[in-house]
């Protein structure tokens, strides 16, 4: 949608017989090949030339009458006005201005854009100039802490670590929780990444915007994939005029934020004395965690073209970023380039978009857990390194130098992706897009793990190949119109969505040899034979087949109603419920525009309000339909079988259901949006309640004859609910021509229930550790939010020395049946709040992000941090020898003596900028613009929590469910100061 603005326009008749005028921009220059159409208003003949290269046109031997002037070009708002031709001739004058989606006030929404004051849902638009700064490894990290009910967290400090986005809380148990991905109108499919970061292969500095989907009146337009939001990823284009070419260099030195306070060699010996164990001293002094952190370097390097003439505008850039991470033996390597294009033709009535962009990812992992776990409970009077400088090597406890010569795990990803999209313009008013992408990888991942004698460990080689293919064609119409007070945008389309995804493997056990020691062979009684060492694979194509429409209505600016639909068909599936409906419905009313309210304090005023529903299909794929095996465990049993046992033949291994459906959001939003001080204060505040049912989940049968261990169902009666209050402020003012100044902030407040749920608990997350393995922490419970900590009540250490733990059934016997939900692991409220200053060629901005109400599982304390450990020789903290009286025999158990406050406040990013004057350097004829900056993250965190960071989530879902909350020797987050250059020619 074109939002015309103002012309500046000027009239007069000249002694001459032909219509002249010239076409300039806002900054005086001409603009060269705009198009400019004359049409007689009575007999609707109509006449084309174009500018010369000084911006002006000429009309020869048009007839007297009335005319109507279009001028169009690239980049640029259509522009039209009307004149008389008579005797005299005519001559025009006229100002182009930048196109409305180039401007703030523009956002995007689902195929297409939308002014910002007619939008009806809630949405959030963050361009480029807004986006967090530094160290940035993919693009969600833009917006953490921009968006009000957004939580954005990465997984861990690793370099290219996954980000997870949750918008307006989680609403499923087995099916992501991950907004849709459109990227230049391309919709990515989060499931083929098999759990990696679906944006990875962009180049942040590649992004023009932003938008953020978050009611279902918005999201409803992608029915099936819009319950957990959608997030709409807008690349640069060029703009009409001169070519301007940019470079931005930027190195950047990191180092761990925090180190675990495990004891120093001395208060090591003393504790172990302490506690009754026998000291085992090699006369070093080891901090084994510096041995194996180191100080992290980051170097970037960007280089775009970007410009347009005679109807052709274009972007181009290449980007390549090396990053060390600051955990030895972790590196990242990207390169991307990318062009996009817009070409028009036929009198502007024919335009192609293209996009394109390839990129080259290789990271190289070391093995995190075993390096942290080393780090923090070897004894650390025992030496790094032998007499030779080389690790040296122990029976009974890993080197963590070795392991890095030990271990190797690259993974190298290719990806192409690309779209075409002609646009015809009908008539005044209808549009036809046909829009083909295309979206390829292939991932190669090489892991080794060389035999070696000390420790004794057998060899390892596996390979995985994956190949991923996303095509997409639509073709949708627009028709857009005014008549009088009243405007209409109509939208009607199909599209078409095929993924084949295909991965294949590759390992051999007991490999014999390695670079170390060369002839050890632990695993010689064993042949490296194809029975023992055997490929694996699988491969699958999804569809997704959709019909949607759109309706806007607005009357006089003041009143706006939108109105969704989509039907979408995907093979996920079972045949009775092949098709999906999703309807939304959304209202604003423009409340400043009324009559009453043109002498009120507000600048603007608005309340909006939606309804809408959306689905979930993030589930795997084919599991309507059977599985089959040959063979059955042993220990199954077959009751009406004589032998009690099953007989031979071939047997389920999963259930058919085609019935299953798919999961349905059901929200509700109301807005409010207002503005004060002419303008300069803006907010909105939002109330949600989304609702989510059919919830999909792998269940055992009912038949207890059937011999089947699950099947995919939708769990009647089961919801999970979000109801929540976003708040966003912010209060931005240009005080002079020098100094303009911004803060602002958001805040949600969120509760998350659980209800209707057949079992007492669905389990999301367990714990890892000696004596711990698969003990389960955390689940969904009814009348609980999701991620609640299902634990026993540490109550104290007890006189015999042994943890004791509440009896809460009151049986006199403590069991597992005396657990309790201790809290949870999703935050009860995030907030954020910045400030900015531009004074002069000055720029300064500080970012905050926190979040408050969870807890978090400090699986590495229940692993490491006991007193049995210290008596052992094994390093931990002073959190182990808290409790005088525990017994070295008191095992750690999970409960909630480990269950810690999440909460903190982070200084994000902080950025101070420098912009030259080129012109009184005298360099102004090579270079128009130059900017240096510094920009430092991490710089603090306000927090009880005593790990390596409270933003954690580790990855341990049991049987796909997901899992929040868990911290178990997790990548640390580093602390980062960034120089920057930024050079314009």
């Amino acid at each position: 949608m074109v939002l015309l603005l103002p012309l500046s326009l000027c009239l007069s008749a000249q002694a001459q017989k032909t219509v002249t005028g010239t076409v300039k921009a806002e900054t005086g220059e001409a603009v060269a090949g705009a198009t400019v159409t004359a049409e007689n208003v009575s007999s609707r003949s109509r006449s084309t030339v174009t500018t010369d290269g000084e911006g002006v046109f000429t009309f020869s031997g048009l007839a007297n009458g009335r005319y109507n002037f279009t001028i169009s070009y690239v980049g640029y708002a259509t522009e039209s006005v009307n004149g008389t031709v008579g005797d005299n001739g005519l001559q025009l004058s006229v100002t182009l201005r930048v196109a409305a989606q180039n401007l703030e006030d523009v956002v995007v929404v689902g195929y297409g854009t939308q002014r910002k004051k007619d939008v009806t849902g809630a949405v959030k638009s963050v361009k480029a100039e807004s986006f967090n700064r530094g160290i940035v490894n993919n693009p969600q990290q833009l917006l953490q802490g921009k968006v009000a009910g957004v939580n954005i967290t990465s997984t861990s400090g690793e370099p290219g670590a996954n980000t997870n986005i949750v918008i307006r809380g989680a609403g499923t148990v087995r099916g992501g929780s991950g907004p849709l991905f459109v990227i230049d109108g391309v919709p990515l499919d989060n499931a083929g990444t098999g759990g990696g970061d679906p944006l990875n292969f962009l180049n942040p500095q590649d992004i023009a915007s932003m938008d953020v989907l978050k009611d279902a009146s918005a999201t409803a337009i992608y029915g099936s994939r819009g319950a957990n939001g959608v997030v709409i990823v807008t690349t640069k284009r060029g703009r009409a005029g001169t070519s301007t070419l940019n470079y931005t260099s930027s190195a950047g030195i990191s180092n761990v934020a925090r180190m675990l306070p495990v004891f120093s060699t001395e208060e090591f010996k003393k504790q172990v004395v302490a506690v009754g164990g026998d000291l085992e001293d090699e006369g070093s002094s080891t901090n084994w965690q510096k041995e194996i952190f180191r100080k992290g370097t980051t170097f970037e390097n960007n280089l775009t073209l970007s410009g347009g003439a005679n109807k052709l505008v274009y972007y181009a850039s290449l980007n390549a970023q090396n990053q060390n991470g600051i955990l030895k033996g972790s590196n990242l390597k990207r390169y991307t380039g990318r062009f996009n294009a817009t070409q028009k033709f036929l009198d502007d009535r024919l335009s192609v978009d293209v996009n394109l962009t390839a990129s080259n990812t290789n990271n190289r992992r070391p093995p995190i857990e075993s390096l942290l776990g080393s780090a923090i409970s070897n004894n650390p009077t025992f030496p790094a390194r032998d007499a030779d400088g080389n690790p040296a090597k122990f029976e009974n406890m890993s080197n963590p130098l070795l392991e890095l010569e030990l271990y190797k795990d690259v993974a190298s990803i290719n990806r192409i992706m690309g779209n075409i999209s002609p646009t015809v313009k009908i008539i005044d008013g209808l549009t036809y897009r046909l829009n083909f992408g295309i979206d390829n990888s292939n991932s190669t991942r090489d892991y080794v793990s060389y035999a070696s004698a000390v420790p004794q460990r057998d060899g390892r080689l596996e390979t995985q190949l994956t190949h991923i293919r996303n095509r997409l064609i639509e073709n949708y119409l627009t028709y857009t119109t005014d008549i009088n007070k009243h405007s209409i945008s109509a939208l009607a389309g199909h599209s078409y969505q095929n993924i084949l995804y295909h991965f294949r493997g590759y390992s051999v056990n007991k490999l014999p040899i390695n670079d170390l020691d060369p002839v050890y062979n632990p695993g010689s009684g064993q042949e490296l034979t194809l029975a023992n060492n055997k490929p694996y694979g699988n491969a699958n194509i999804n569809e997704i087949q959709s019909f949607f429409a759109r309706i806007n209505y607005g009357f006089d600016n003041r009143y706006m109603l939108t109105v969704n639909f989509r039907m979408d068909g995907s093979t996920k599936f079972g045949e009775n419920n092949k098709y999906g409906y999703f309807p939304s419905f959304s209202a604003k009313w423009n409340i400043k525009g009324e009559e009453f309210m043109k002498n009120s304090a507000f600048s603007a005023l608005a309340l909006r309000a939606g309804w809408g529903l959306t689905g979930n299909q993030e589930i795997p794929p084919k599991v309507t339909q059977a599985l089959y095996q040959t063979t059955v465990s042993s220990g199954s049993s077959y009751p009406l079988y004589p032998t009690g046992a099953y007989p031979g033949g071939t047997v389920y291994s999963r259930l058919a259901n085609p019935n299953l459906k798919w999961e349905v959001s059901r929200q509700t939003n109301i807005g409010l949006d207002f503005g004060l001080l002419d303008g300069a204060l803006s907010g909105s505040i939002d109330w949600f309640h989304k609702v989510s049912e059919n919830i999909l989940l792998s269940i055992p049968p009912q038949d207890p004859v059937q011999p089947s261990p699950q099947y995919w169902a939708n769990i009647p009666g089961m919801e999970i609910t979000n109801t929540g209050v976003e708040i966003d402020l912010e209060y931005r003012k240009k005080f002079s021509a020098n100094l303009t100044w911004g803060i602002g902030g958001n805040a949600t407040f969120m509760k998350n229930n659980v209800t209707g749920s057949p079992y007492q608990v669905i389990f999301s997350g367990y714990a890892t550790g000696s004596g711990l393995t698969s003990a389960t922490l955390n689940g969904y419970i009814n009348n609980q939010p999701i991620g609640t900590f299902y634990l026993l009540e540490f109550t104290g250490i007890g006189a015999d020395g042994t943890s004791q733990y509440a009896d809460t059934d009151k049986d006199g016997v403590v069991t597992a049946k005396d657990r309790i939900a201790a809290g949870t692991a999703v935050p009860k409220y995030l907030y954020n709040f910045f400030t900015n200053l531009s004074y002069k060629g000055f720029d300064f901005s500080v970012n905050f992000n926190g979040v408050g109400g969870n807890k978090i599982y400090d699986n590495t304390a229940t692993s490491n941090f006991y007193r049995a450990k210290i008596a052992k020789n094994v390093n931990t903290t002073s959190e182990a020898v808290q409790y005088a009286n525990e017994s070295i025999n008191n095992p750690a158990s999970v409960s909630t003596r480990y269950l810690k406050d999440g909460a903190f406040l982070r200084l994000n990013n902080a950025m101070l900028a420098y912009n030259f004057k080129t012109s009184s350097l005298g360099i102004q004829k090579w270079i128009t613009g130059l900017r240096l900056s510094v920009t430092a993250q991490n710089l603090f965190v306000i927090t009880k929590y005593d790990g390596y960071d409270p933003e954690v989530n580790g990855e341990r879902p049991i049987d796909g469910v997901l899992s929040y909350g868990i911290d178990y020797l997790s990548y640390p987050k580093a602390r980062s100061v960034i120089f920057g250059l930024n050079l314009s020619f």
